[in-house]
């Protein structure tokens, strides 16, 4: 992920020092890390002092005390749904010092859902320089592992989503659209570190067409510089590749003449790529088109931008899935992720990012929240990971409240449920990332990522929980019932061989009826089931473009019967079998598509609109 500078002067390049830059960012880690506690310490006083106040405190009655003694005694561990009404005040106008003493400036949009839609995370101003502190710590610890990286350009494909406003007016969008359309990025300081091969006009196009055509195309035109190519997610980056794979001849075409493809009609970013795309270069886009002729595209990033020495992307969680693609276009360059982060505050960096992604680890920076550990027990059913806390419950027992540790307390090996206390007004709020300490850097742990707590499916940013797709297959079978036909049983499957990947569902039959049922009706379960999903499946579907159509797939009757007898073969218990709800494991994927009798896609995209539903129907009462 591309990183931000400090908040240091303009500087050109003869009067920067990046030495003495990298240096002191790596003092800082230094520091933080060998004094985490001291700092944990001083971070939550400073956060339950500034904000001693709130009406949530108070209503807690903290009653203005600092210590972590008091306040972890008094002030419940909370979900979302837990202060969902306050976020609504907030969202309705409300200005009152509610979760936090400073005024909310925005909402940031989690990629995790509540009801169906995107949750809100209040932040405040000063968020924004803590997060541009993170990611000024990141290309000092690259450099450490991979010289002269700021002699080159960074080739990164960044985006912004659609942003939409409360009915009290303030702006929920992404926290990387905020971060973007920031001063903090559009404004920044001279650092070699952040030079790009996209302008910011291309960054900052809301017509994704648009945007990553410009992006490539000027990617393209600087290729001896690029050293270094990447996206926020492995999808986003295998979606940039494909859609070369489709647009290289008109991309070619506009090197050749130097001119751009009147299909680019905002005026802004004509005249940003312009400035690039300055004069025709037959001699680069005949190289060009030689190379995306060949049959094959392995090893096509190399290829087209010879001096790359590495992908940035994160490829852990479910993006691991994506490993192999990049793989075979990168041919096996280093797959770097940076750092960890999340709508609700940014948590940590990646101190050794050349290791496998299979072995990355975040070091958790102490200054950025108040962290707290809860111990998650899972256990492995059925060649599926269970968690032990359940979908639905919120509240912990009390017992369970005790059983929380500091971010120094956390034992190698263990795995625990994230918890932030925020300058930004969540207090002990779980975030649902479950951790593996990994190691420690002095006293600070290093986590692997494990997985996002309840999440059976994900291509791209979407997150579909088990209880939200039972819901939604119960939808669509009632196209069904007409024809006195029931789906006896079902799993899911988050296909990534297609780009952009789909979900697919494996629907078991059982057939009362004689008459047939039309391709039409399948294809409605299809379109039922999406609308079904949350609105961030949704938005990735008809706007982002991240997520192909559902499919759904019927196979022999008797075919889970296999899937329990292939379980059981491998070690499951048969009294404690159940189905498992999603797939992963290549032979059980295998096995079901070996009985697949038909297929059928949803016929065209669900309904979305930016914003959250109940805000579109209070604008249309």
């Amino acid at each position: 992920m591309p990183e931000a500078p400090n908040n240091l002067p303009k500087q050109t390049g003869e009067s920067y020092n990046l030495e003495e830059k990298n240096s002191k960012a790596l003092e800082f880690i230094e520091d933080v890390t060998s004094h985490a506690d001291e700092v944990q310490k001083r971070v939550l006083a400073e956060i339950l002092s500034r904000n001693a106040q709130v009406e949530y405190l108070r209503r807690h009655g903290l009653n203005g005390r600092t210590d972590r003694e008091t306040f972890k005694k008094v002030t419940p561990v909370i979900t979302y749904e837990d202060i969902q009404p306050d976020i609504n005040r907030i969202a309705n106008g409300d200005t009152s010092p509610i979760l936090c003493s400073k005024p909310i400036s925005e909402f940031l949009t989690s990629s995790g859902t509540s009801g169906g839609e995107r949750k809100l995370m209040p932040t405040i101003d000063e968020e924004m320089g803590r997060r541009s502190l993170l990611y000024s710590l990141l290309m000092p610890v690259l450099s450490q592992y991979i010289p002269n990286l700021e002699k080159g350009k960074g080739m990164y494909f960044l985006f912004i989503k659609s942003e939409s406003k409360t009915p009290g007016g303030l702006v929920a969008r992404p926290v990387l659209t905020s971060y973007y359309k920031s001063s903090h990025f559009t404004d920044r300081p001279y650092d070699p570190y952040t030079n790009y091969t996209s302008p910011n006009e291309t960054i900052l196009c809301s017509d994704s067409y648009q945007s990553m055509y410009s992006q490539l195309l000027c990617g393209l035109c600087q290729n001896k510089e690029v050293v270094r190519v990447g996206a926020v997610f492995a999808s986003g980056f295998i979606r940039a590749i494909r859609f070369l794979e489709k647009h290289w001849p008109a991309v070619c075409e506009d090197i050749r003449t130097g001119t751009l493809n009147p299909q680019i009609t905002d005026p802004t970013l004509r005249e940003a790529v312009g400035r690039i795309l300055n004069q025709p270069d037959p001699k680069l886009a005949d190289f060009i088109e030689t190379e995306c002729r060949k049959e094959s595209w392995q090893g096509i990033i190399t290829r087209l931008w010879p001096n790359t020495k590495y992908v940035d992307v994160i490829v852990t969680g479910t993006m691991s899935q994506y490993i192999p693609t990049l793989d075979y276009y990168s041919n096996g360059l280093p797959l770097v992720c940076t750092m960890y982060a999340s709508s609700e505050c940014y948590f940590g960096v990646n101190l050794n990012p050349l290791c496998k992604p299979s072995d990355v680890s975040y070091t958790l920076i102490p200054t950025m929240a108040y962290f707290e550990f809860l111990p998650v027990h899972r256990n492995n059913l059925n060649g599926v990971t269970t968690n032990s806390l359940p979908v639905a419950k919120s509240q912990l027992t009390e017992k369970e409240q005790l059983e929380l540790v500091d971010l120094i307390d956390v034992k190698l090996g263990q795995e625990y449920e994230l918890v932030v206390t925020t300058y930004a007004g969540l207090y002990r709020y779980r975030v649902g990332d479950v951790l593996k300490v990994a190691g420690f850097k002095n006293k600070a742990p290093q986590f692997n990522f494990i997985c996002r707590k309840n999440v059976v499916l994900s291509i791209d940013s979407d997150k579909t929980d088990e209880v939200e797709l039972q819901n939604a297959v119960k939808n669509a079978v009632s196209h069904l019932v007409p024809f006195d036909a029931t789906v006896s049983e079902y799993t899911s499957y988050a296909d990534t061989t297609t780009i952009p990947g789909h979900y697919v569902l494996f629907w078991e039959l059982s057939l009362k009826g004689s008459t047939p049922i039309p391709p039409s009706v399948f294809e409605d379960c299809c379109l039922t089931t999406e609308e079904s999903l949350n609105s961030v499946y949704r938005q990735g579907r008809v706007s982002d473009k991240s997520i192909g159509p559902l499919e759904i797939k019927i196979v022999e009757p008797g075919t889970f019967d296999k899937l329990m007898d292939y379980a059981i073969s491998l070690g499951a218990s048969i009294n404690q079998y159940k189905t498992p709800r999603c797939v992963k494991f290549t032979p059980i994927v295998e096995l079901l598509n070996s009985r697949v009798l038909s297929q059928y896609f949803s016929p065209k995209c669900p309904k979305w609109v930016a914003g959250h539903k109940q805000w579109c129907n209070n604008l249309e009462q």
